[in-house]
């Protein structure tokens, strides 16, 4: 079923009306297969909220309607996304792309895809502070911060929970590496002591070596810096099962509540998630509700974010090639302030010569690495569900 779906979703145009020669289309990259599947699809879902939002006003270029069409990138397998990117260029004329969502494969995606073609890249959710480079061209920005700062807020949460020695694994990715370094730095520059720091690979049926091993290392707690549809979920397993650990704390990839339905609503979890609270939020949620979808999950206020910041810098431009010199303009102030439902109105002002400033769902803002400041959400479960704990900034 997985491969026919991922089949189904490469290059096809997710809207009832027939593209046209003349249909603006954006791409979505992400992994509707593998290790983040069970995140992918509220995701697409949001970004497509923003792209039918701004089509159906009539205001963007010159009523242009705009399409998605979404491809998979597998979240793992660089050549895998790399094929569905050079597709969505070559065969859909995509003007932009959503995406992608894992480090990695966005990394590929940026170098061998975006660069070469000159298109303007948008990640909701690749963290990885190596994205922070400066070989882009100035064609990738993100709506999520840098593990670079969720490291920190994650050592500073256990360091305030009285956890003074953890065992770490990591998915044995880009991701992974980047999240489980900045956490270490920090963790150990806090006091804490790290026994010991192993990767895991995705995709194993068995993690019993990798979880004896960190058991022999021991500590107070197993911090997982993984997928929660894979590894991270394997690595869970182990735990419990052998007794090696019985309380963890994780990082976004690990933010879903499927692992309560998998090992039990008592389940010992907390961590960190990038998230935001206010007026932004409230909205998304109102605009998400009206049609239906999913308003409150991992990095989907930033997927309609990443897309509603493509359509304005693109309003800006004036020419979708353009766009991408424009996304900090609309993103930060001066400007009118533009929340999620209010695209039509963006649109509107850029079109009669003033200026936005885009906050969304996610309260952008973003700075000089091309990335959202960001906030998060420190939680943890209760009864079986993610509760907040409080809101964390980064210093």
């Amino acid at each position: 079923m997985k491969h026919v779906l991922g089949t189904l979703l490469v290059g096809t145009a997710l809207s009832a009306a027939p593209a046209t020669a003349d249909d603006l289309k954006i791409g979505i990259l992400f992994g509707f297969t593998g290790p983040i599947e069970s995140l992918s699809p509220p995701m697409a879902d949001s970004a497509e909220l923003a792209i039918r939002e701004a089509s159906d006003s009539g205001l963007l270029l010159d009523g242009a309607t705009v399409l998605p069409v979404r491809g998979d990138s597998t979240c793992t397998d660089a050549s895998a996304a790399t094929a569905a990117a050079e597709r969505l260029v070559t065969v859909d004329k995509i003007a932009a792309l959503v995406g992608a969502d894992c480090s990695g494969v966005t990394t590929a995606v940026l170098n061998n895809v975006a660069v070469p073609n000159s298109l303007l890249m948008i990640s909701p959710s690749a963290t990885s502070p190596a994205l922070a480079g400066e070989g882009d061209k100035g064609l990738f920005f993100r709506t999520a911060p840098s593990d670079a700062r969720q490291g920190e807020l994650l050592a500073r949460v256990l360091i305030d929970r009285g956890i003074q020695t953890v065992a770490v694994t990591y998915t044995n990715n880009d991701y992974g590496k980047g999240f489980a370094d900045a956490f270490d730095a920090a963790y150990k520059a806090a006091g804490g002591t790290v026994t010991l720091v192993a990767p895991h690979d995705d995709g194993k049926a068995d993690y019993s070596a990798e979880v004896s091993a960190l058991s022999v290392a021991g500590g107070e707690a197993l911090v997982v810096l993984g997928y929660s549809d894979q590894g991270g979920n394997g690595i869970i397993r182990g735990a419990l099962d052998s007794g090696a650990f019985d309380r963890f704390a994780v990082g976004d990839g690990m933010h879903s509540e499927r692992l309560m339905a998998d090992f039990g609503p008592d389940l010992d979890i907390f961590g960190t998630v990038p998230w935001t609270e206010g007026d932004g939020t409230a909205k998304f949620a109102a605009v998400a509700a009206a049609a239906g979808k999913a308003g409150d999950g991992s990095f989907v206020r930033e997927s309609y974010d990443a897309a509603a910041l493509i359509l304005l810098a693109m309003q800006k431009a004036g020419d979708p090639a353009k766009a991408h010199r424009h996304v900090v303009e609309v993103a930060n102030a001066p400007g009118e302030r533009i929340y999620p439902g209010e695209l039509a109105k963006a649109l509107q002002i850029i079109r009669d010569g003033g200026d936005v400033d885009y906050v969304g769902g996610s309260d952008v803002e973003m700075i000089a690495t091309g990335e959202s400041a960001g906030s998060y959400r420190e939680f943890e479960n209760k009864g079986g569900a993610f509760a907040t704990v409080r809101m964390l900034t980064a210093n």
